[in-house]
């Protein structure tokens, strides 16, 4: 059973995940919209809502534990500088996934996941 374990596995080991994730993370940071499928649309707003969460504070602190999430300083000072003011007054809900279809190939649906802007 499964008990206590979160998240999907997209048949990948768990490193894979996690630098799939990453680089998701940056890409959506660095252009504010990306296309991906589904499913990993909505696993991967689990990880941008607490890292824009945790950028609400610019501290020291938050800064080091941005950086050694997601590895890149201009995503980092992005994060600090540019969303996390943009969403003081938010409480969550810092994106938004729209649903655009089916891939060719295999038929997975795809959606845009985006960063909202005020």
């Amino acid at each position: 059973m499964r008990h206590k374990k979160k998240g999907r596995k997209f048949n990948i080991n768990s490193s894979h995940r996690k630098l799939m994730f990453r680089n998701m993370i940056n890409s959506l940071i660095y252009y504010e919209l990306i296309k991906t499928t589904l499913c990993k649309a909505k696993e991967l707003r689990i990880f941008i809502e607490k890292l824009i969460t945790r950028s609400k504070k610019n501290n020291l602190h938050n800064k080091r534990i941005l950086f050694s999430n997601i590895r890149n300083k201009k995503n980092v000072n992005k994060l600090l500088y540019i969303l996390g003011p943009r969403f003081l007054n938010f409480n969550g809900g810092y994106t938004k996934i729209i649903k655009c279809g089916f891939r060719k190939g295999d038929n997975s649906p795809l959606a845009y996941i985006k960063i909202l802007s005020n």
